[in-house]
């Protein structure tokens, strides 16, 4: 699933090649309402050209005219702008707030390697340093790039990056980190009506989901549409997806011969959530199978009943409380 960065880094890269100059444009700090996020984006190119935002509208034209400038004579800019109440109500925020704003140039080389890591789903972190805008890219705890960056710092870029938040760190704040990360995982096993729910709600929270069911009746583009479907058996099916510490794992088909191989293949996994659905007393007989299968004290890791307790029944209810749950799960790390 690519991103609306990973197309403005795309096209910045484009315009290089072309023979262009360009300038990369990134909000690294916010206070009050401000109109975009820490870690978005405005590409530029010579002519004026540009994607992305970093206000919404409201300071695009400055950033544009700082980018021209920094074509010009290589410098990179710290910027800070105040968006106005009307400004901000114009963008659609209720009052205003500061924004700043990193203009800087990127080497081809770098934003070539940013590029293969997203492509490959690779987290990676561009790393920048404020005064001369100065830049390495960390991945897997190495740095690579101009900027070095001892023990102590790659340590906190890494912890940045696990924590998936992009931001100035705090045992430098001269140093910006901006964090890439592929879309998180989810895998349903069972294309029931709760996954009919589930699958589009976490697609639109950002999630790549693949519905996993070897019943093609029930698996179909018609029932799922837009949606990764898998045919194969729940076991195999995982074992070719390989959960990581980014992916969730629910099982909704009610069904042993389908929910327990893959709670098994889940269980013997990093996913950062599993969970399961059925009353506690099904739940009861699922861990008594399970335990038969030597899992033990990893049985605890299984949120079941599955879902935030919200009172629903319906359906859609149902899949309400799972996404909120894992949702909390992804950023808290709440145990089952």
């Amino acid at each position: 699933m690519a991103s609306d960065h990973d197309d403005i880094l795309r096209q910045l890269r484009a315009w290089q090649q072309a023979g262009q100059g360009t300038a990369l444009a990134t909000v690294v700090r916010t206070w009050g309402s401000s109109p975009r996020p820490v870690g978005s984006h405005l590409a530029v190119e010579v002519g004026g050209g540009f994607v992305g935002s970093v206000s919404g509208g409201c300071i695009e034209g400055a950033v544009i005219g700082e980018a021209k400038a920094l074509m010009a004579d290589g410098r990179s800019r710290l910027l800070e702008f105040g968006v106005s109440d009307e400004q901000a109500w114009e963008v659609g925020l209720a009052c205003g707030g500061r924004v700043q704003v990193l203009v800087q140039g990127l080497a081809g080389s770098l934003l070539d390697a940013l590029l293969a890591a997203r492509m490959d789903n690779r987290p990676v972190a561009l790393v920048t340093r404020l005064s001369d805008g100065c830049q390495c890219l960390v991945e897997a705890g190495i740095a690579k790039g101009d900027l070095v960056l001892d023990d102590r710092l790659l340590a906190a870029v890494s912890a940045r990056l696990q924590g998936e938040q992009s931001g100035l760190l705090e045992a430098d704040e001269n140093l910006f980190v901006r964090v890439y990360l592929g879309a998180p995982r989810l895998l349903i096993v069972g294309a029931v009506h709760i996954a009919q729910s589930l699958a589009p709600m976490a697609r639109l929270a950002g999630y790549e989901v693949t519905v996993i069911d070897p019943r093609r009746a029930f698996a179909s583009p018609e029932r799922f549409p837009g949606v990764y479907l898998s045919d194969e058996w729940p076991d195999e099916a995982l074992a070719r997806l390989a959960p990581d510490a980014r992916t969730a794992v629910v099982t909704l088909s009610h069904d042993p011969k389908l929910d327990d191989p893959a709670l098994i293949a889940a269980l013997n996994s990093p996913a950062f959530y599993i969970g399961a659905l059925g009353s506690t007393r099904t739940h009861a007989k699922r861990v008594a199978r399970l335990t038969d299968e030597g899992l033990g004290e990893q049985l605890a890791r299984i949120h079941a009943p599955v879902g935030l307790d919200l009172g629903g029944r319906a359906p859609a209810e149902i899949a309400v409380s799972v996404l909120a749950q894992i949702i909390r799960c992804r950023y808290r790390g709440e145990p089952a």
